[in-house]
């Protein structure tokens, strides 16, 4: 996908600061989030009121659903319409670019269903590796050198 699209190789190693800076990783992160991808795809089949959203997915909070539409809203995926009843009710659906954002998704979604297996496979050879190395399940082997300690506070002098 990338070297298609992309002519100029990823200098090595990637710069921090242009990996911070690079288009894609900014929309990774937003779609890689807990909540953004599913709002996005159940928006994409109709507009919802905000209550009906929040039914709609089991175990998001009322305060990260309004956190996730406005980010949505910011990134312009998302459109925010507040009508004049009372109480003010509020509908969202996705602008013609977060329309955009579906066939791609789609496309991932179908990618992962598709390699479902392969990646549980790797998984569970990855566990037992672990294992048998006498990590626990998921974790990676001891790192060759040591770490500074994250409750190490260096001494001020003043």
């Amino acid at each position: 996908m990338f070297p298609r699209s992309s002519p100029t190789p990823l200098p090595q190693p990637v710069p921090a600061g242009e990996l911070a800076a690079c288009p894609a990783s900014d929309t990774f992160r937003r779609v890689g989030d807990k909540w953004s991808m599913l709002l996005v795809i159940l928006l994409g089949t109709r507009p919802y009121r905000f209550n009906a959203l929040h039914r709609s997915i089991e175990g998001i909070s009322q305060r990260m659903l309004t956190r996730t539409l406005r980010t949505l809203e910011t990134d312009g995926l998302v459109h925010r319409e507040v009508f004049p009843t009372v109480p003010p009710s509020v509908e969202y659906s996705l602008t013609p670019l977060g329309r955009t954002l579906l066939e791609p998704l789609s496309a991932l979604a179908d990618w992962a269903v598709r390699h479902d297996d392969e990646i549980r496979a790797a998984r569970a050879h990855a566990a037992e590796a672990g294992r048998a190395a006498g990590n626990g399940p998921g974790e990676h082997p001891p790192r060759t050198r040591a770490l500074p300690s994250r409750t190490h506070r260096p001494e001020v002098t003043p």
